[in-house]
């Protein structure tokens, strides 16, 4: 009898340690379909209810829930806020990835930090892991559909193709330069400003209180780059000289860690002239600092850039994207020492960059 019930102590035990095992082992280091990044979503309200939430903002062409997760202190007051957004572009699972390395990090960060205790009190943060939800779903069906940029609205009459490219999509410009009117085009912009219900969402969730937002970073890939406003080269930011010095502070940043460049400009001078992008309609709201960050590769592997370059990469860009946020936060709350604040975050940020305890 004692051996019977010492066996079942050990079944159990190995149940229980199973179970917390796989609660544990969330792998940030590998690409995870749409319902197990919806389910990671709800496992971090769970672990950290006094800072995070889920807000629903919005539905998808087909009718899926557009959410985000929103981190912070409830002060009960009104507060400045940082909005980050990935996956607007199907095909490039890594900005998805690094939603996900960002939200672990900071949260990660907040328990012993006192510098994102700070941050988390004054600030908060809207981070949307997928934005292009149906797209992103599409991606994953087979090898035939993995490059799928688009969503996955029906072309307008006459049209046998599917699909709008999201970030030509928003009332900046739309129209003009960089975009196609072909509906079977990777670039087809719609068939009017904000004609996509992604957009759309976008568009009232932040347009509503564009004032309250210090910064805007949409996260795409490929190319290295950290792309500052506008997509159309006949018109320049009002502040660009300072989107280019605390662009320029991120990409030092990022190359403390493994030694990558990311260049620093607009798209006309880094890529190619484009209208229509979350980008330029956030910089046409006011909000101040708002960066379009292109992650590895350089083309190599580009859009099917390789699991074992997952985390690396994450590490570059969390610490590029927290000296641009703690540049926002520091101008915005300690006034003249944000450049210097921001720089010794960063060199923090780089010394502990490689912690891997999970969430």
């Amino acid at each position: 009898m004692l051996f019977s019930v010492g066996l079942s102590l050990v079944v159990l035990l190995s149940v229980v340690g199973a179970a917390t095992l796989e609660r544990v082992e969330y792998d940030y280091y590998k690409y995870h379909p749409m319902p197990e990044i919806t389910d990671w979503m709800v496992q971090a309200v769970k672990d950290y209810p006094e800072v995070v939430t889920i807000v629903e903002y919005g539905q998808t062409y087909e009718k899926r829930t557009i959410s985000l997760l929103k981190i912070g202190v409830n002060t009960g007051e009104k507060k400045k806020a940082i909005w980050m957004d990935c996956g607007i572009h199907a095909r490039e699972w890594i900005a998805p990835a690094f939603c996900q390395y960002f939200v672990r990090e900071i949260l990660q960060a907040y328990k012993t930090n006192p510098k994102m205790q700070a941050m988390m009190t004054n600030m908060d943060f809207y981070v949307t892991p997928v934005l292009n939800i149906d797209g992103y779903i599409h991606s994953w069906k087979d090898n035939t559909t993995r490059l799928w940029r688009k969503n996955r609205s029906p072309g307008p009459l006459n049209c046998t193709c599917y699909g709008t490219d999201l970030n030509r999509d928003f009332n900046a410009n739309w129209g003009t330069l960089g975009v196609s009117f072909d509906c079977c085009s990777n670039t087809f912009c719609g068939t009017k400003p904000v004609s996509e219900p992604e957009a759309q969402a976008v568009t009232y969730f932040v347009g509503n209180r564009s004032e309250d937002f210090l910064c805007f970073l949409t996260i795409h890939s490929y190319g290295q780059l950290l792309l500052v406003p506008f997509g159309n080269p006949n018109f320049i930011a009002s502040n660009n000289d300072e989107l280019m010095k605390v662009g320029k502070g991120a990409a030092d940043a990022i190359r403390s860690v493994h030694g990558k460049d990311y260049t620093v400009g607009t798209s006309p001078d880094m890529m190619y002239a484009n209208s229509g992008s979350s980008q330029d309609w956030a910089r046409m709201q006011g909000i101040p600092l708002t960066y379009t960050f292109e992650l590895r590769d350089g083309g190599t592997f580009g859009f099917e850039l390789p699991q074992d370059q997952i985390l690396p990469t994450c590490e570059e860009a969390y610490s590029g994207a927290l000296y641009i946020i703690t540049y926002a936060h520091d101008k915005t709350f300690s006034g003249a020492t944000a450049t210097t604040a921001a720089t010794l975050w960063s060199m923090l940020l780089a010394l502990g960059v490689t912690g891997t305890t999970l969430m």
